[in-house]
């Protein structure tokens, strides 16, 4: 069995729009949120922060978190582990060069983003955004004393939602 992927991403939203990544992954175009790994003696939020200024040019402050999300590939049965946080825009960068496979970022509705269903990366990109929108939000305390994250990942499995 493969390890879990532990990954974090941000939902940003600004006037009914959400921020997303048209990225490369598996030889596909997709949609998903920026986000990626944690780095050795990084907290999730530290990440989310890098992430979405490293794939958007966006700087972000992380707020609360959404939920944890489980996803298992329905092919290779990898599992991906993904974190969620609420990220406030602060500020973007249009000259910023965005990171390796991120092809351009897209502020999508919605509705949009229910129309491009296909081509996200995973049903958790949708499902974090329902849960943004209906006021889901977990206590900061849940990773209290299991950092790094990435040593106590059944821990944090525990936590999770499959999708």
């Amino acid at each position: 069995m493969q390890p879990t992927d532990l990954t974090v991403s941000a939902v940003i939203e600004r006037n009914g729009e959400y921020l997303l990544v048209e990225e490369i992954a598996s030889g596909a175009v997709v949609l998903n949120q920026p986000g990626g790994h944690l780095e050795t003696g990084e907290s999730p939020e530290q990440a989310v922060v890098r992430e979405v200024l490293e794939e958007t040019g966006c700087d972000v402050a992380c707020a609360e978190m959404v939920g944890v999300y489980l996803w298992i590939h329905p092919q290779t049965r990898q599992q991906f582990l993904r974190i969620v946080y609420v990220a406030e825009l602060l500020g973007e960068d249009e000259s910023r060069p965005l990171d390796d496979g991120i092809i351009a970022k897209r502020w999508l509705s919605r509705a949009e983003i229910e129309l491009r269903r296909p081509n996200l990366r995973s049903p958790v990109v949708e499902r974090c955004i329902g849960d943004f929108e209906a006021g889901r939000r977990q206590p900061q305390s849940l990773f209290s004393g299991m950092l790094p994250l990435q040593q106590n990942v059944h821990a944090v499995l525990a936590s999770a939602d499959l999708v």
